[in-house]
C-alpha cells in the first residue's frame, strides 16, 4: 500500500514527539479542569444520568460521542474527581503543547493506525486512571452517529477494564459544526453508562463488542430536539447548513446551495426551505423533500454510494493551498498544488515555497474516513485534513466548485465498497 506524506524533496521539520509517555494530570491543574467546565455545564443545565456507573472507580475506558467542545466539559463533570487522559488531535495542541500534556492529553493524528496510542492507553490504565476516547474522531456533521474504527472492540479487550459510554444530547443543536454560535440550549442531557465489565470483555468476541458499541452510539440530536421540544430562536440558525446539505433535492444540482438567516436555498433552481426553532425544514413553496436534516444528509450519501458503485466518483483536479503541521508550534505553508479525490483515493501534489515538489497519496484501503473543516479558524475556508504518522496536511481547495462534505462521504463509501469487494466486514458505526 503506497502512502506518502512527506515532501518528495525532503524538508526536515522537528516532528511532534508522539512516543512521549502520557502524563497524569498535575494535582494543581485538576481543580482548574473543574473550574473551566462547571460554569458551562451549569449554564446549559446539563442532566447526567448514570446507568450502572454509580460508585464506579478508575481505571476504566470511557467512549464518548462528539458534537461540540461542550462534550469535554460534560465528561469532566461526569467523572469528577477521577483523573483522566484525553485523546486529542494534534491541531488541538497548537501553541499549548506543554499545558495539554500536563492536563493529561494524548496526541493523535486522525485516522491513522498508530500502535503507539495503544501503548499509551495501556499506560493510562496501568496508572489507575480513565482513558477517555472520542472514537468518531471528529465532530458529527449533522448530529448523528459517525463511523467508528473496526479496532475498537479489540482495544477494549486488550485493556481489560470496565468500558463505559458517555452519550451527550443537545450539543450539536446548541453549537453545530457548520455554525459554532452557541444557541444557549438547555437542558442538555447525557447518559453515563456501563457497557462492559472486564468479565464480559473476556468472554465476548471483538465483533460482538463492536456491534454493542455501535448500538450504544446511536443518537440523533435533531430528533432529540423535536422530542424534547427544545427551541433555538437564534435568528441565524440555518446559516452554514449548506456546508452539509450541499445538493439540492429539488433539481439535483450540487455545490449551489447557500444559506442566510433561517433559510436554506438553491442558487440553481431558486427553491428555498425555512428552518424552524425546532430544527425542522419546510419548503417555502411546493413539496418538503426532507424535513429532518439527517435524512437529507443520508440522501446525499446514497447518491455518492451510487457514484462509487458505478465507478464514476471523482472530484476532478482541484487547485489547493496546503499547510503542514509537523509539530504543535504552528501551521507552516507548504505551497500550492492540486488535489484529486477519485476511485483510487486522495492524491495531493504541488510545489513548496522553495520550489521543491511535494506529494501525498492516500489510497482507498488506507482511509476509512477523513476529517474535514468548515471555514477553519474563521479565515482559511473549508479544508480536508489528511494525516500520516509523521505529518498532518490541511488542504484548502479554492476557485472551484466542491464540497468537502461530499469528499468525507465518498471516503467512507469508497472504503465500504473496498471492504465488500474483498469480503472484509465494514467498519461499524452506521447501523
Amino acid at each position: 500500500m503506497h502512502e506518502k506524506g512527506r515532501p518528495a524533496v525532503k524538508k526536515e521539520f522537528e516532528r511532534f514527539d508522539m512516543k512521549r509517555p502520557p502524563e497524569r494530570t498535575r494535582w494543581y491543574l485538576r481543580p482548574l479542569t473543574y473550574l473551566l467546565s462547571a460554569p458551562d455545564v451549569a449554564r446549559h443545565g446539563a442532566v447526567i444520568r448514570r446507568v450502572g456507573t454509580e460508585g464506579l472507580r478508575p481505571p476504566y475506558v470511557m467512549l464518548c460521542n462528539h458534537n461540540a467542545f461542550l462534550d469535554f466539559k460534560v465528561a469532566t463533570m461526569a467523572i469528577w474527581p477521577a483523573r483522566a487522559n484525553y485523546v486529542v488531535a494534534i491541531d488541538g495542541f497548537i501553541g499549548r503543547e506543554e499545558l495539554l500534556r500536563k492536563v493529561g492529553c494524548i496526541c493523535k493524528r486522525k485516522f491513522t493506525n498508530d500502535i503507539t496510542l495503544v501503548r499509551q492507553l495501556k499506560a493510562v490504565i496501568d496508572n489507575g486512571d480513565v482513558a477517555m476516547i472520542y472514537p468518531e474522531a471528529r465532530y458529527s456533521l449533522c448530529g448523528t452517529t459517525a463511523v467508528l474504527p473496526a479496532s475498537l472492540g479489540k482495544l477494549c479487550k486488550l485493556l481489560k477494564v470496565p468500558v463505559v459510554t458517555l452519550i451527550c444530547h443537545g450539543h450539536h443543536v446548541n453549537s453545530p459544526f457548520w455554525n459554532l454560535h452557541d444557541r444557549g440550549v438547555r437542558p442538555t442531557e447525557a447518559e453515563f453508562s456501563l457497557l462492559f465489565t472486564p468479565e464480559e470483555l473476556e468472554s465476548t468476541p471483538a465483533d460482538e463488542l463492536n456491534r454493542r458499541i455501535v448500538e450504544a452510539f446511536q443518537y440523533d440530536d435533531f430528533a432529540w430536539q423535536k422530542e424534547r421540544g427544545v427551541r433555538t430562536p437564534y435568528a441565524g440558525r440555518a446559516e452554514g447548513l449548506h456546508k452539509v446539505l450541499y445538493q439540492c433535492p429539488h433539481c439535483g444540482t450540487e455545490f449551489r446551495m447557500s444559506s442566510r438567516g433561517t433559510q436554506l436555498f438553491c442558487e440553481s433552481c431558486g427553491k428555498s426551505w425555512t428552518m424552524s426553532e425546532l430544527g425542522e425544514l419546510s419548503a417555502d413553496e411546493g413539496e418538503t423533500e426532507f424535513s429532518h436534516i439527517p435524512n437529507w444528509y443520508e440522501w446525499e450519501r446514497a447518491n455518492v454510494r451510487r457514484e462509487v458503485a458505478e465507478g464514476r466518483y471523482s472530484s476532478g483536479e482541484l487547485p489547493v493551498t496546503v499547510d503542514t503541521l509537523p509539530n504543535a508550534r504552528k501551521f507552516i505553508r507548504l505551497g500550492e498544488g492540486t488535489m484529486v479525490h477519485d476511485m483510487d483515493g486522495f492524491t495531493v501534489r504541488g510545489t513548496d515555497v522553495d520550489g521543491d515538489p511535494f506529494e501525498m497519496r492516500k489510497p482507498v484501503p488506507s482511509l476509512y474516513s477523513c476529517h474535514i473543516e468548515y471555514e477553519y479558524l474563521g479565515k482559511h475556508g473549508d479544508c480536508v485534513d489528511l494525516n500520516t504518522l509523521e505529518d498532518t496536511w490541511y488542504i484548502y481547495p479554492h476557485d472551484c466548485d466542491f464540497a468537502v462534505t461530499k469528499m468525507a462521504l465518498a471516503t467512507e463509501e469508497l472504503y465500504f465498497a473496498h471492504c465488500r469487494a474483498i469480503g472484509r466486514p465494514c467498519p461499524p458505526g452506521l447501523a
